[in-house]
């Protein structure tokens, strides 16, 4: 995996209040939001971008349908008010959003990618950006899923959907890593520039 650039957007996907739903079911990575936290401070603290994507949804009975607390974003996760803001209505957060826009007009080549839902909204955003030529890395232990019905109703564990999920993205799409590789590269740039 190459070193972060120190223009390398962190990409945080999803992460607002309704991901704390009971409905949504058993989880995998209990640790996810401490990763995403330790990337995010080291991101903010380097002074490279970081874009907060939340999910505005159409459909009434959603955890993320406007003016719910849902919505909101976790608190330890809150924009800081420089921090760019994306919102979307579909997994894939460069569907109709201005993302790809933003990041050309910046020159950010790569992005780091972690959130929720592994297999869905964070697989959506990570196959679109390596599309579109950006260099994706997908944090493996700062992403989560829920455990997941097929259509023949067999229930497949949330630990395996992460599994696969990632394992469908390294093969075209982007690199998977986990952050403690991410943060070494950002500790030893710090040191270097100090």
């Amino acid at each position: 995996m190459q070193p972060p650039a120190t223009n390398a957007a962190l990409l945080i996907i999803d992460m607002q209040q309704g991901m704390n739903q009971p409905k949504l079911g058993r989880r995998n990575n209990p640790d996810a939001e401490v990763q995403m936290e330790r990337l995010l401070g080291a991101w903010r603290q380097s002074g490279r971008p970081v874009v907060h994507i939340r999910h505005i949804s159409r459909a009434p009975g959603s955890v993320f349908w406007p003016g719910q607390p849902g919505c909101e974003f976790q608190p330890a996760l809150q924009p800081l008010a420089h921090e760019h803001v994306v919102e979307k209505n579909v997994p894939d957060a460069f569907a109709a959003s201005g993302l790809e826009r933003w990041l050309h007009a910046r020159s950010i080549r790569q992005l780091v990618i972690v959130g929720v839902i592994t297999n869905n909204s964070v697989e959506a955003t990570a196959r679109s950006g390596g599309n579109l030529g950006f260099e994706v890395t997908v944090v493996a232990d700062a992403c989560y899923t829920f455990d997941q019905s097929d259509l023949s109703g067999r229930l497949w564990p949330a630990e395996d959907m992460h599994a696969l999920s990632l394992s469908n993205l390294a093969m075209d799409y982007a690199r998977v890593c986990e952050a403690d590789k991410i943060l070494v590269y950002c500790e030893r740039n710090s040191h270097a520039r100090g």
